[in-house]
C-alpha cells in the first residue's frame, strides 16, 4: 500500500501497533466494562484492523469503530484493534490479520480496500474464521467466509454536491480526494453530478493528495489544508473532502478563509474539533458503523454474512447530515433528489 520496506521491519511495526491498540483496553472482555448494557453476552471475539489514521481519525475509521463499540456494548463481544501505518507493505497487513487470528479472534473486520489481497489470503488459509472487508468487492477478497461491505458513495455524494451548488455564492466549488483510486473517484463523480444537476455551469476544482501506491493521502492534514487553501484562494467557497484524516486540514483552511466545507463518512459537524465545526455545512454520511454492527450482530445470531452486501440510499447506507442547520433551507430540494435516486429516476455515475 505504501513504500516498500524490509519484511522484518514491517512485521515488527505491525506487532507493535497491535500491542499498542490492545493496551488501550479495547481488547478486554466486555464484561469488564459494559455488563449493564446487555442482558445477553456473546462469546464472539472480534478483531478490527483499521486503515491509516486508525481510531481517532474523526471520519472513516471512527465510523467503523462506532459499530465495533456498539457490538461490544450491546452484544458483549470481546474486541481487539490494530491500525495500519504510513509506508507499510502487504506483509504488514497480512501480519496484522494473522496476529488477530492467532490470538483467537473468530471474526475479523478489515477497514479499507487496501486489505483486499490480505483478507483473501487469510480467508482461504483460515476457513473457520469469518472476515468482513469494508470498501472492497473484488475477486481478491472474495471467499465463502467473507462479507464484502460496499457503499453507494456516489449517491450520497450527489446529495452533498447538490447542496454545495445550492449554497455556493460564487458558482465555484471544490473536491479534495485522499488518494486517486476508483473508490474515491465514486465520491468525486457523485459530487460533480449533483452540483451540475443544480447548476450546469458551476465550476468544480478537483485535486488528489497522493497517487497509489502512496496511500498517505488519507492521513495527511497538512496536504489537505494546502489543497483546500488553493481552491479557496482561487474562488471556491465550498470544498468537499473524501480524504479521511486529511480532511481535518480542509476544515482548518475553510475556517481561515471564512468559507465552508463538507465532511465525509461521519457527521463531522459532531466529530471534528469544536473550533471548525461551524464551517462544516453538511457531511456525506457513509454508515460503516451500521455495516460493521450488522456483520457482528448477524454472527452473534448464528447467521454469518457473506458475499457483497451493498449499502446504498435505498438501504439507508449513505445520506447527508443536517447537523448545525446550515442545509435546513434546502432540505426539501435535497430530499426530492434523494427520492428520485431511490426511485431510479436519477442514475448517478460512478466515474467523473
Amino acid at each position: 500500500m505504501r513504500h516498500t520496506m524490509k519484511v522484518a521491519a514491517v512485521v515488527s511495526v505491525a506487532a507493535l501497533t497491535l500491542a499498542a491498540c490492545g493496551d488501550s483496553g479495547s481488547d478486554q472482555p466486555s464484561s469488564s466494562g459494559s455488563s449493564s448494557s446487555s442482558s445477553k453476552k456473546s462469546d464472539l471475539k472480534v478483531g478490527m484492523a483499521y486503515d491509516v489514521g486508525g481510531r481517532g481519525d474523526q471520519s472513516f475509521n471512527d465510523s467503523a469503530a462506532a459499530g465495533l463499540d456498539k457490538a461490544k456494548s450491546e452484544l458483549g463481544v470481546q474486541i481487539k484493534e490494530a491500525a495500519a501505518v504510513n509506508g507499510e507493505n502487504e506483509a504488514a497487513r497480512e501480519e496484522r490479520l494473522q496476529q488477530l487470528i492467532d490470538a483467537g479472534y473468530t471474526h475479523v473486520v478489515a477497514v479499507g480496500f487496501a486489505y483486499a489481497a490480505s483478507v483473501g489470503k487469510a480467508a482461504k488459509a483460515n476457513p473457520d474464521v469469518h472476515f468482513a472487508i469494508v470498501d472492497d468487492a473484488s475477486p481478491d477478497s472474495k471467499g465463502a467466509n467473507v462479507d464484502q461491505i460496499t457503499f453507494a458513495e456516489n449517491e450520497g455524494s450527489f446529495l452533498v454536491g447538490a447542496a454545495a451548488a445550492l449554497k455556493s455564492k460564487t458558482g465555484h466549488i471544490g473536491f479534495v480526494g485522499g488518494v486517486n483510486v476508483p473508490l474515491i473517484k465514486k465520491f468525486e463523480a457523485g459530487y460533480i453530478a449533483g452540483a451540475k444537476a443544480v447548476n450546469p455551469k458551476i465550476k468544480i476544482d478537483s485535486q488528489y493528495l497522493t497517487q497509489p501506491p502512496d496511500f498517505g493521502g488519507f492521513g495527511d492534514p497538512a496536504k489537505g489544508k494546502t489543497a483546500a487553501e488553493g481552491m479557496y484562494q482561487g474562488g471556491a467557497d465550498i470544498v468537499y473532502h473524501a480524504a479521511g484524516g486529511s480532511g481535518g486540514g480542509v476544515f482548518t483552511a475553510a475556517k481561515a478563509a471564512g468559507k465552508l466545507a463538507i465532511g465525509v463518512d461521519s457527521d463531522q459537524a459532531l466529530t471534528a474539533p469544536a473550533d471548525v465545526r461551524p464551517v462544516i455545512m453538511t457531511s456525506m454520511i457513509k454508515k460503516v458503523d451500521v455495516a460493521v454492527y450488522d456483520f457482528i450482530k448477524s454472527a452473534a445470531d448464528g447467521k454469518e454474512l457473506t458475499g457483497n452486501n451493498v449499502y446504498d440510499l435505498k438501504a439507508g447506507g449513505v445520506d447527508y447530515a443536517t447537523t448545525g442547520g446550515q442545509v435546513d433551507d434546502i432540505k426539501t430540494k435535497l430530499d426530492d433528489f434523494k427520492q428520485q435516486i431511490i426511485d431510479g429516476k436519477i442514475k448517478v455515475p460512478t466515474t467523473p
